[in-house]
C-alpha cells in the first residue's frame, strides 16, 4: 500500500468557486511579476484557455474531478532557461495566494500539492536539459 504525500481530494471542503478563485488570483499574481510574469505572457498563447485548463487541473487535484486532460511536464520541459529561483519564486506566490483566499483546508491541501508539483516539474526539467549536472533541490520550506 502506497501513502500519498497530500491528503486525497475532497468536494465537500472546497467549492468550484475557490478553485476558480485560486486559479485566476494566483496568475494575476505571476503576471505581473517581473520574474514570472514574462515567462507566462511569452508562452500563454489563449489566457481563457489556460484558466480554464488550470481550474480543470487544481480541481481535479483538490475536489477529485475528472475534467483535467493533458500532461504538464512536456510543457514545462520545453521552456527555456528556467531555474531553481523561478520554481521558488511560483511555489511563493502560490502560497501568498493560498493564504489570502481564507481557507485553512484549501491552503494545506493546495500548498502540499504545489510543492510537490514544483519539485517534480525542476526534476523532470533537469534531467531534460541539464541531463550531465547535478541536481540542484528547491527550497520549498
Amino acid at each position: 500500500m502506497s501513502h500519498s504525500p497530500f491528503p486525497v481530494p475532497n468536494p465537500d471542503l472546497y467549492t468550484e468557486e475557490e478553485v476558480a478563485a485560486l486559479v485566476h488570483h494566483f496568475y494575476a499574481k505571476a503576471r505581473k511579476d517581473p520574474d514570472l510574469g514574462p515567462i507566462f505572457e511569452s508562452h500563454v498563447i489563449d489566457w481563457d484557455a489556460h484558466f480554464v485548463q488550470m481550474t480543470n487541473f487544481w480541481s481535479a487535484q483538490l475536489r477529485g474531478t475528472s475534467r483535467f486532460r493533458g500532461a504538464p511536464m512536456p510543457k514545462h520541459i520545453a521552456l527555456p532557461d528556467l531555474n531553481a529561483e523561478l520554481f521558488e519564486r511560483w511555489l511563493q506566490l502560490f502560497r501568498e495566494t493560498t493564504e489570502e483566499l481564507g481557507n485553512a483546508n484549501l491552503q494545506y491541501h493546495a500548498n502540499s500539492i504545489a510543492g510537490f508539483i514544483a519539485t517534480r516539474l525542476w526534476q523532470g526539467y533537469q534531467m531534460n536539459n541539464y541531463p550531465d549536472k547535478d541536481f540542484i533541490p528547491l527550497r520549498i520550506n
